[in-house]
């Protein structure tokens, strides 16, 4: 709980809005809590650096955040993947 100023700089009470669905810790389009398979904890149990992570990420994504975004996550994919192959 905080206190801001209105209009009238008058200090009033405010909380911060809940979101509707959990989207910082286990979000649902990357597997949520309860599944063994979240992105995080496959990264995590494998070791993954940042691009092998984010290829992991996105592919497990695909298509959970809108079949407008299924294409895009699978480029996003891709593209970490290559930039791995050329840290090599």
């Amino acid at each position: 709980m905080g206190s801001i100023i209105n209009n009238d700089n008058l200090p009033y009470s405010w909380q911060p809005e809940k979101p509707a669905s959990e989207m910082v810790n286990h979000p649902k389009h990357y597997g949520g809590s309860d599944n063994p398979y979240e992105a995080i904890k496959v990264i995590e149990a494998w070791d993954l650096d940042f691009h092998l992570g984010n290829v992991v990420k996105y592919i497990s994504r695909a298509g959970k955040k809108g079949e407008w975004k299924h294409k895009e996550d699978l480029q996003k994919a891709m593209w970490y993947l290559n930039r791995a192959i050329e840290k090599l």
